[in-house]
């Protein structure tokens, strides 16, 4: 008996004439792009009294946002969740079919479900609505059919329906998702203004992102301090304070009084300006004639990210730390922020 062919994913049965054409791809890409465009300016034009409605339930409610739905509504579901989640609003997901066998346990009563349909019959989700409604939960729905059964059993509806998907078959689901998803994102930024989450916040909830390193991280936690921090007396010569430059290895040396309070500030610049001044005896000159008065500092309370932004703008490679008596309690360099991926 003769072997059947069985397709390939790089050769279908059907493959277009076209499917090599770049320009054919490129306007096929584009096409998509305007698709899309269009149903979420007509998603937008929807935001209204129901979108107020769903954040003032969520607003109020002393529990968190569960979000459900199935196949691609499900994926929808679940980024919306860890949206809400990111931005002030605890938030989870949980899969409707698990949900019939044991995970509605995890659902409080006072909780808000948002759940996702695009046809809005969806019958894992559909299942569910008995028992939340008994347990007293508040529902939002958000489908493509304001005539569903999920739309008409909802507290409140969110009207996500779009004239045509992209998909040339009106098969896949692509503009749908893409407004439903775009309704998340609606909601999540509506719920964040009206919460006054800040980038404080942000960063409390991403410890281990750039943004949470970035503002959480404190001068105090990256400074060196104690016998780590370069510096001279008044009295000190140039040569003096170089070998405690080379032994701290910042690149610069604080110059104090004897009550460690901040004189000035001597770094590998200052040094090459020495150098070209003949006039200037490493081993005689004192370090205060060379020194760089009122130099640029820091509080240990800082954020790190501070300390980055001025030497940005100052064009510095390294920070003193000072306190409120102006007494030097630490240092830092661009290296330390580069190790602590600061910058």
């Amino acid at each position: 008996m003769a072997s059947i062919p069985v397709p390939s994913r790089s050769s279908p049965l059907h493959a277009s004439t076209y499917a090599d054409d770049p320009a054919t791809l490129a306007a096929s890409g584009r096409r998509v792009f305007e698709i899309e465009a269009q149903a979420l300016a007509e998603v937008a034009a929807r935001i209204d009294g129901d979108f107020s409605a769903a954040c003032r339930l969520i607003l109020a409610s002393q529990g968190r946002v569960v979000c459900t739905g199935m196949g691609k509504s499900g994926h929808i579901a679940r980024k919306i969740a860890a949206t809400l989640a990111s931005t002030g609003t605890p938030a989870f997901y949980v899969h409707p079919g698990e949900a019939g066998h044991g995970d509605l346990g995890m659902i409080t009563d006072v909780d808000v479900v948002l759940a996702l349909s695009y046809s809005g019959e969806s019958d894992e989700v559909l299942m569910l609505l008995p028992v939340l409604k008994r347990q007293g939960n508040k529902l939002i729905a958000m489908t493509g059919r304001p005539n569903s059964s999920l739309a008409r059993e909802a507290d409140v509806h969110l009207d996500v329906s779009v004239h045509a998907e992209a998909c040339p078959l009106a098969l896949a689901p692509t503009s749908s998702t893409t407004a439903s998803l775009a309704m998340g994102d609606a909601l999540a930024v509506a719920l964040l203004d009206a919460r006054g989450f800040t980038a404080d916040d942000f960063a409390r909830s991403h410890p281990a992102g750039s943004l949470g390193r970035r503002l959480l991280l404190h001068i105090a936690d990256i400074m060196h301090s104690g016998e780590s921090v370069p510096r001279v007396g008044a009295d000190a010569s140039v040569s003096e304070a170089l070998v405690e430059m080379s032994r701290k290895r910042l690149g610069m040396t604080a110059v104090v009084d004897e009550n460690d309070r901040l004189l000035g500030l001597y770094t590998d610049g200052d040094l090459r300006r020495t150098l070209d001044d003949d006039r200037l005896d490493l081993r005689n000159t004192r370090i205060v004639e060379v020194m760089t008065r009122s130099p640029k500092t820091i509080g240990s309370d800082a954020m790190a990210v501070e300390a980055a932004q001025l030497m940005e703008a100052h064009k510095i490679s390294g920070l003193l730390v000072v306190d409120e008596e102006g007494r030097v309690v630490g240092a830092l360099n661009i290296h330390d922020l580069l190790r602590a991926r600061v910058v």
